[in-house]
């Protein structure tokens, strides 16, 4: 329980980090300098403008400054990265708790970037792919080869369906799955993809049948992945 407490806590203060990464990772910025500000009137925001959450609603979701708007998703993001670490914490132990926060915290960003802008940028992926295997290499959670493979077959697959669709499946999701078998494995890859395709589908007909839309709609299969991703890591943690 302390355990948890203390990534319940941690999250908090990461998730206010990832709300940054999320905005200025699409748009080119860096994620570290100038320091946070309001993107309406940029004033540099004080530590009382900072406490996640909490902040959001003293502030009653507006800048304390020119009083614009603030996105709902900054609170959101906060919330459900504090939630998603307490989880991990709780369920997991030693080494395994770094694995499952790592791998939630890219998966998590790179979903609501994929969200909003129907991307899902190199730097996560491939720093992902790196992570993964290094942890293999020190011999945690997977053995190297198993993670090597599972770069090779999520990769692989995912990239010979976006040869034969033409392009209809973009290079994002081809390294976002070699990324997860780099931390899951080939049979890791395999159950991702497959829950994935399995989630996406029914939430993807349903979408497009409640907004009157076409088949031609793009919708971002990295979330649905990434939650593939996530039950792979729970099945290979409890199998």
């Amino acid at each position: 329980m302390v355990t948890a407490a203390v990534a319940l806590l941690f999250g908090f203060v990461l998730g206010s980090f990832y709300n940054v990464v999320i905005w200025r990772l699409p748009r080119g910025e860096s994620i570290i300098y100038p320091a946070s500000h309001c993107s309406s009137c940029q004033t540099q925001l004080q530590p009382i403008d900072l406490i996640p959450v909490l902040s959001f609603l003293m502030q009653r979701g507006r800048c304390r400054y020119c009083q614009r708007a603030i996105s709902w998703q900054y609170p959101a993001v906060e919330l459900m990265t504090a939630t998603g670490f307490a989880i991990f914490a709780y369920y997991t132990s030693g080494w395994q708790i770094l694995v499952g926060l790592t791998l939630f915290s890219l998966l998590f960003v790179g979903s609501v970037i994929d969200l909003q802008h129907k991307i899902i940028p190199n730097v996560l992926t491939l720093t992902g792919v790196v992570l993964g295997i290094s942890f293999a290499l020190f011999g945690i959670y997977i053995p190297i080869m198993d993670s090597l493979w599972g770069v090779v077959t999520g990769g692989g697959i995912l990239l010979l369906v976006s040869i034969l669709s033409g392009g209809g499946m973009g290079m994002g999701d081809v390294k976002l799955l070699a990324m997860i078998g780099s931390f899951l494995g080939p049979m890791g890859s395999l159950i991702s993809l497959f829950v994935g395709s399995l989630i996406g589908s029914i939430v993807g007909l349903v979408y497009l049948k409640v907004t009157n839309q076409d088949r031609k709609t793009v919708i971002p299969f990295g979330p649905f992945l990434s939650i593939g991703g996530l039950v792979s890591f729970w099945w290979i943690l409890i199998r």
